[in-house]
């Protein structure tokens, strides 16, 4: 299940990402979703867990819980909505 976790401080790692969801089953996959400039996190990243049972536990436990001092929000993911392209400005 892709699992999407907002409100993340935005120091944290994957790493210890994957930990906070490692405690409640197999992880996956972790990522943490950059500003493509900056390059600084934009408080948000998906987190995939193979096991449906345990992605269930996992979102159940830590929505709203506390990770480096923020209330980090967990649910199911949505499919990626198309967004319209934008026309270059010449």
């Amino acid at each position: 299940m892709n699992i999407y976790v907002g409100n993340l401080p935005y120091t944290i790692t994957e790493d210890e990402l994957r930990g906070v969801f490692a405690d409640h089953g197999e992880v996956a996959t972790v990522n943490i979703i950059s500003d493509k400039f900056s390059g600084q996190s934009k408080g948000f990243g998906f987190v995939e867990m193979p096991n449906q049972a345990e992605a269930e536990e996992a979102i159940g436990t830590l929505n709203e819980s506390a990770v480096k001092g923020r209330n980090i929000k967990v649910n199911q993911a949505r499919p990626r909505e198309e967004r319209p392209q934008r026309r270059p400005n010449y």
